[in-house]
């Protein structure tokens, strides 16, 4: 992927007040702005799109509000961040006393995200939305089957940030509200190392990977606001800015026979370079493929992976009223880690024609 250096083109989107959402089956196209070349291109570069999702009830604040309160422990992500230019910060909490509004109260005059976590389950009216994105999607793409599709809605503070990072399944980010901008690296070394790509996969260690600022200078930036999508190659790491204003996004995870084969080689190899010090090959398909397939699913199923994923990942705060005026990590003598940089420059992404 070449350097960097055109500026993306800015496209302005009117925001919607709660009057205006509109509750609405998916009959008409879910993607506004599809082209028959963005079939070929699903999946090898990275895509923006324009969907009509920001004028569904499901993404109003109430209706967000009810679903954070349905949400068990086991189907969130509470992440305090640093914001950009600050050392960084990475705590990971829970969701306290406070009801939905007041946690989106708290987002909004902190710099947390939350994950809220295969909302598909928690409410069966985002698994149907879900299936009505695939159906569509599956139309438009020839010989795209997908199976073990989630949705997240991610709900961040103006301002917050997320860290380098690559996603293990396929994926793709809607913008609902507020705007924000995603960097996106080549998915090869130096950017995304073998050790790096099996580590995240055993581990879920998601900003566990190496960053460095002259990454930028390879970088390709979309910038999203609501009615936009954004989806890139698998594996491509990338990190998130958000503007000055509350964001919603819903995230997407999926596989595909292809995405669930790499995934398993990946967490074999893992396993085997850890344990065994070993370098193993990333053949997907063969008797080596297939003993690697049933290492790592009894690895899963003997809750190995669980246990480890759990110690690395305390939870160290909980969200509540007094939460806001405690001094942040960032400026209260706690340790921090290492420093991130600017943002470099935007790029061009195939869809915005």
């Amino acid at each position: 992927m070449a350097p960097v250096g055109a500026t993306l083109r800015s496209i302005a989107h009117s925001g919607l007040d709660e009057h205006d959402r509109l509750e609405f089956g998916m009959s008409s196209p879910i993607f506004t702005s599809w082209q028959p070349e963005h079939a070929a291109l699903w999946g090898n570069v990275p895509l923006r799109l324009k969907h009509r999702l920001h004028q569904h009830e499901l993404f109003s604040r109430p209706a967000l509000a009810r679903l954070i309160e349905a949400a068990p422990k086991s189907n969130y992500m509470l992440i305090e961040t640093g914001r950009p230019n600050e050392r960084k910060l990475w705590r990971e909490g829970e969701i306290g006393q406070l009801d939905g509004a007041g946690v989106i109260e708290a987002i909004d005059n902190g710099r947390i995200w939350l994950n809220l976590l295969r909302v598909n389950e928690i409410d069966p009216r985002y698994g149907k939305l879900l299936d009505e994105i695939f159906a569509e999607l599956e139309g438009r793409v020839p010989g795209l089957k997908t199976f073990k599709r989630i949705n997240g809605i991610l709900i961040s503070s103006p301002r917050a940030q997320v860290y380098y990072h690559f996603d293990t399944a396929g994926q793709t980010l809607w913008q609902i509200a507020g705007s924000k901008r995603v960097y996106l690296y080549p998915p090869a070394p130096p950017f995304l190392t073998p050790e790096s790509l099996e580590n995240v996969i055993l581990y879920n260690n998601e900003t566990g990977i190496r960053y460095e600022t002259w990454y930028d200078e390879y970088a390709t930036a979309l910038e999203l606001k609501a009615g936009d999508m954004a989806q890139w190659p698998l594996n491509m790491p990338h990190r998130i800015e958000n503007d000055d204003e509350l964001s919603v996004s819903m995230t997407i995870e999926y596989f595909t026979t292809d995405i669930r084969r790499r995934m398993f080689v990946n967490g074999a190899n893992g396993i085997l370079r850890e344990k065994l010090k070993l370098n193993p090959a990333r053949n997907v398909s063969g008797p080596a493929f297939w003993a690697k397939t049933a290492m790592y699913a009894a690895a899963a199923k003997g809750g190995l992976l669980t246990r480890e994923r759990n110690k690395r990942r305390p939870i160290t705060f909980q969200l509540d009223r007094d939460f806001l005026a405690r001094p942040s990590p960032a400026t209260s003598g706690q340790p921090e880690l290492e420093a991130v940089p600017q943002a470099g420059p935007a790029a061009h992404v195939a869809g915005d024609d």
